[in-house]
């Protein structure tokens, strides 16, 4: 795991702008230029931690910059009959980039953000791993082209902060994140997963190498109940590579516990398993359940308890580390945790992204199921009357978004993290930035596992625990993202999927590894008292803040910015309001101190 960083001029600012990143490689900081050219790497040494690996690399007139890991890169260097000169993953890309040009991305498995840079042809090649799990950013305008796994290197060779870009606000409102390639600077652009991008003579091509395929295969419930047992096990396994120690999150819950079991049994050690939970609000805290694994699997547990105070001590660091608004308060207590994954001395963890949506973990996907199961219900007779009475429905609930959506024939999921509905952006925005939304698959059960590995998952969950981790020089791990697993679970039939509990095949396979008490227990995810804690910490000055920004920006209506905060007082719409103010702390220290 690393900070990459390049631009195709020289640049007064590189320097700096790269020691930007250090937290992302602590290891190791280099820079190299070729003619105009210039790259930055720092590491954070994991997979052949000897200098021979440092980066840039060069082998024979081909330069890469390369951040995440390539768990299969030793099969690759058999398989392809290879000729490496280091022990890394990083010359195996450059090798298989000499060998097949750009059309190797396939065999690749892992997570990654590269560059590579063909020194004789003056051209650039960078890719971005399947699901999003690893960052790249880049600006290319005016001939003028900067590259980062880091917002703030972009900004700092560019010397200027580019305006804000609303149409991502707009996203991030109703996402937690913004989108696809957008990000909330103005001409700073993300690369967007699954995709790769060539730069030849000042011209940009951007191709997508990778897309999820729902053709069902699978029809038989004890062959899907054991192969995804047996890619689960080959997951985590590709995953225990490398030369350091590696710990496991662990929850409490279903998917990090059962990661952590089949780790312990892989490597038949006790292995180190990290907790968070709240000293002053239990309700939230999940600490007893993950006790209760740690003595099943014997490991060297580290529990935490963060209080209101760890919260406030960390609430500016968190903030700057995301670089942009992201709205999953969950990033608090992850920053907390991570830090003392840090002064373990531990480098590298496993988590459980992707199960939920992978699986069907979510309560939600049951209830939206009803929706479309109504839906098909309805004659077109029924249809037309309800259109006909549906303005008079109460709307400033999503129960009635989503019965509107029915109605209207509009897709009726978004994503598991929609905040704001379009309706309720209308009301607070004077004057709302549009974006196309993606049109639903036909199949429900596909379109929702679909959309939320891409948007929940892809743009909000994954950007948050790498720039977290990140920040304490961690790297994540996710065994539920392994592609094959990932494909496989899509070919399976969808009934097969929902059975008749969330997460029906993976409670099945968990049976054999984890305490009935933790496979059965509510779901509660990786909540934290944000509310409760912003309120008693600064009370009226978080809406004052709030309608400052919204004086400076004009962008909010605000009468709904003030019913939201009265709302988000007793504990309703409470995300709402944490968007907005989440928003304005950002755009306020960016932009306005």
């Amino acid at each position: 795991m690393c900070g990459i960083l390049g631009t195709n001029f020289i640049s007064d600012n590189f320097s700096s702008a790269l020691n930007i990143m250090n937290n992302r490689g602590p290891d190791n900081s280099s820079i190299y230029t070729c003619t105009n050219h210039q790259f930055g790497h720092t590491r954070l040494s994991i997979i052949d931690v000897d200098d021979e690996a440092n980066q840039p690399m060069i082998f024979d007139d081909i330069l890469i910059v390369f951040n995440g890991e390539i768990y299969n890169f030793c099969e690759l260097r058999t398989l392809e009959n290879l000729s490496c000169v280091t022990s890394s993953d990083t010359e195996v890309i450059i090798r298989l980039y000499q060998k097949y040009g750009v059309d190797f991305l396939n065999k690749l498995n892992g997570m990654f953000s590269f560059v590579i840079f063909d020194i004789k042809k003056e051209k650039y090649f960078c890719a971005r791993d399947r699901y999003g799990k690893k960052p790249f950013f880049y600006y290319f305008k005016d001939n003028k082209f900067i590259f980062s796994s880091s917002i703030k290197s972009i900004i700092k060779v560019l010397g200027t902060t580019p305006s804000l870009n609303k149409i991502a606000l707009s996203q991030y409102l109703q996402y937690f994140a913004s989108l696809n390639d957008i990000t909330f600077y103005n001409d700073i652009k993300k690369l967007e997963a699954s995709s790769y991008m060539l730069l030849e003579n000042n011209e940009l091509f951007i191709k997508k190498y990778y897309k999820i395929n729902t053709y069902k295969q699978i029809d038989d419930e004890n062959k899907a109940l054991n192969d995804i047992e047996e890619l689960l096990y080959k997951s985590v396994e590709s995953r225990l590579v490398g030369d350091v120690e590696i710990g496991s999150l662990l929850s409490g819950g279903i998917d990090s516990s059962l990661i952590s079991t089949l780790y312990t049994n892989i490597s038949g050690k006790k292995i180190h398993t990290f907790s968070v939970g709240y000293s002053d609000y239990k309700n939230y805290s999940e600490l007893e359940y993950a006790k209760i694994v740690s003595k099943n699997i014997n490991s060297i547990h580290h529990p935490l308890e963060i209080s209101k105070n760890d919260f406030l001590q960390v609430f500016d660091t968190v903030v700057d580390a995301l670089e942009e608004p992201h709205a999953d308060s969950a990033a608090f207590p992850l920053y907390c945790l991570t830090k003392l994954i840090n002064k373990q001395g531990i480098k590298v963890v496993l988590s459980g992204e992707g199960s939920d949506e992978l699986f069907l973990g979510y309560d939600n996907y049951s209830k939206f199921l009803k929706y479309y199961e109504f839906k098909d219900s309805l004659s077109s007779s029924q249809t037309s009357f309800l259109a006909d009475i549906s303005s008079s429905l109460q709307n400033n609930t999503k129960e009635s978004e989503y019965l509107r959506r029915v109605i209207c024939d509009e897709n009726i999921y978004n994503s598991f993290g929609e905040i704001y509905t379009t309706l309720q952006k209308k009301r607070l925005f004077k004057r709302l930035p549009t974006f196309k939304q993606e049109k639903a698959k036909q199949n429900p059960v596909d379109w929702m596992s679909y959309i939320d590995l891409k948007v929940w998952l892809g743009q909000s969950l994954l950007s948050k625990v790498d720039r977290i981790s990140m920040a304490n020089s961690i790297e994540v791990r996710t065994p539920f993202l392994d592609f094959r697993l990932v494909d496989y679970l899509f070919s399976v039939r969808s009934d097969l999927k929902v059975g008749d509990t969330n997460k029906y095949l993976l409670k099945k396979i968990a049976n054999k590894y984890i305490p009935e008490k933790i496979i059965h227990r509510t779901k509660k995810g990786f909540n934290s008292p944000y509310n409760e804690w912003i309120f008693s910490i600064y009370g009226d000055e978080l809406l004052d803040l709030v309608l400052k920004v919204n004086g400076e920006t004009n962008l909010f209506n605000k009468d709904y910015v003030i019913m939201i905060y009265n709302l988000a007082k007793t504990n309703k719409f409470k995300q709402h309001f944490w968007a907005l103010y989440i928003f304005s702390y950002w755009f306020n220290k960016n932009y306005l101190i």
